[in-house]
């Protein structure tokens, strides 16, 4: 019994809009963030790479020397390399991404406060000034109120 109240549970929070939105949120996320990585490996780093001497960002890394402890008989030793140059369009990716999120992020506090504004009752009008009568009235019982 026990098994079907879960399953009823995990049923409902499936169904829900919030899952199913952030489900595709993810996978246009993952879609979005293969597109800013071929923008900045294919269209922003080649050229960037051409400007400071024909240098491919992926190829630039620092390479350890060779421990000697490590080498055997027989065996080329692969020298161990830093990969900088793979952190840098890394982090270009990154910030891209984290800009573009934050436009949308920005985007939709925008329109949900313009969503709360015009959902907010307007401001109620002003009572009507009182008529001559009613002034003429309260400034009488004014007078009788005093004697």
């Amino acid at each position: 019994m026990a098994k079907s109240t879960f399953l009823q549970e995990f049923k409902a929070f499936a169904v829900k809009g919030n899952a199913i939105d952030m489900a595709v949120g993810v996978i246009i996320g993952g879609a979005f963030g293969k597109i800013v990585t071929s923008i900045v490996n294919d269209l922003i780093m080649p050229p960037i790479g051409w400007l400071i001497g024909g240098v491919d960002f992926k190829d630039l890394k620092l390479e350890l020397p060779i421990n000697p402890m490590s080498v055997k008989e027989g065996v080329e030793a692969v020298p161990v390399t830093i990969n900088y140059g793979n952190f840098l369009q890394t982090t270009l990716d990154f910030i891209i991404i984290a800009f573009c999120v934050f436009m949308l992020v920005r985007l939709i506090m925008k329109l949900s406060k313009k969503k709360e504004e015009e959902a907010k009752p307007a401001t109620p009008p002003a009572p009507p000034a009182p008529s001559k009568e009613e002034v003429l009235l309260t400034e009488i019982r004014d007078l009788l109120k005093n004697k």
